[in-house]
């Protein structure tokens, strides 16, 4: 069973810092060893391919019962951001099918369409990120990111973590066009640099709810043309990747 009034208590909105490194570096100077002795808010090095597999394997430092903590919070997350969701648009009913596929009156501000299951999924992603901030902080402070974005070139295996003020910077010239292409898992548990990444997550919210969640897959035309996003995270990063569903918690794990 799934502590949703306690979380409700906790995760109520909240501007949530996408850098949790920086974030627990200026809280507590202590933590400010996790940024390898850079400057707070500096971003990490550009690392290529085979330094980030050599880094990956040394890291392995969360224990069986650590994960498995972690695990329950980010599911206990998902839950709770879908239920908050639906009883706010709904009234506390699952949205049905129909419902999903209608298509708002307004486009976005990119001109593009938007149906009730995509603003339901991006208002779903916001809370449940607001809460793992709430709950993760204490657990693991500095190690572990929200909508961390990356570069990865995959031809010489280079990743490049953004920082969160360039991309904001880069989201408000030309609907991010400069982005097209980049990374951007919901969740990344590292050793206090994006770039050490252990463990990879990415929420699902499927609508209606007994759709079945699945990796996206990359269509033709696309560098990745073929290959399911948990892949690429797995290629780029070198670490586990999997999803989280408010019904099935953690499942389609996806190993280097």
């Amino acid at each position: 069973m799934f502590l949703l009034g306690g979380l409700l208590a906790v995760c109520a909105p909240v501007a949530y810092a996408g850098d949790s490194v920086t974030n627990a570096c200026r809280q507590n100077p202590a933590n400010c060893a996790l940024l390898n002795g850079q400057e707070a808010g500096a971003a990490p090095t550009v690392r290529g391919g085979a330094e980030i597999a050599s880094i990956a394997a040394t890291l392995r430092f969360l224990s069986p019962e650590l994960k498995l903590r972690i695990e329950r919070t980010l599911h206990e997350c998902a839950a709770w951001a879908d239920a908050e969701v639906n009883r706010r648009r709904l009234g506390g009913n699952a949205p049905s099918r129909q419902q999903c596929q209608e298509v708002l009156p307004k486009l976005d501000p990119c001109g593009q369409k938007v149906t009730r299951a995509m603003q339901w999924g991006s208002e779903k992603h916001s809370l449940a990120t607001q809460c793992v901030q709430e709950q993760l902080d204490p657990l693991i402070p500095g190690r572990f990111s929200l909508e961390p974005r990356y570069r990865y070139d995959r031809p010489t295996g280079q990743v490049q973590w953004l920082s969160p003020s360039e991309v904001r910077t880069l989201l408000r010239q030309d609907c991010g066009k400069e982005l097209k292409g980049t990374l951007v898992p919901d969740v990344v548990i590292h050793s206090g640099n994006p770039l050490q990444a252990i463990s990879i997550y990415d929420f699902k919210f499927p609508c209606p709810p007994d759709n079945n969640a699945s990796w996206k897959k990359y269509t033709a035309g696309h560098i990745d043309q073929d290959l399911t996003q948990g892949k690429v995270y797995v290629d780029a990063l070198k670490a586990e990747a999997a999803l989280v569903t408010p019904r099935q918690g953690v499942h389609q794990r996806i190993h280097p």
